[in-house]
């Protein structure tokens, strides 16, 4: 008889398979093992943002460029500070709930 009637699977593992999907979501931006990559342009302004970076307990190596056409670059800092918050609606009332607007009937027969 020949082999392929009692294959039971591969033969050699695929070492490709092997390893395990790990994203990079343990990597936090601001850290101490990652902090954030800042430029600015003057010393007054590296004195602000470290002031900002302590208020939000946030680390950062902050470069100061002094050349003529040196440009700012804080966008790593804005995008931690401004942060989109989940946005919740107040949930209008089903059917049969007593209607909100406080006239004791039930939404369906008052406000919906």
């Amino acid at each position: 008889m020949s082999d392929k009637f009692f294959f039971k699977g591969r033969q050699d593992a695929r070492q490709n398979h092997i390893k395990s999907y790990q994203p990079n979501v343990s990597k936090k931006a601001g850290s101490k093992k990652y902090p954030l990559e800042l430029v600015v342009t003057s010393e007054a302004r590296k004195v602000e943002i470290e002031q900002q970076l302590s208020e939000h307990q946030l680390f950062a190596n902050i470069e100061v460029n002094t050349s003529e056409n040196a440009q700012e670059s804080i966008e790593q800092l804005t995008t931690l500070l401004n942060k989109a918050t989940t946005v919740t609606v107040e949930k209008t009332p089903s059917r049969n709930d007593p209607c909100f607007c406080g006239s004791g009937k039930k939404y369906k027969k008052c406000c919906g």
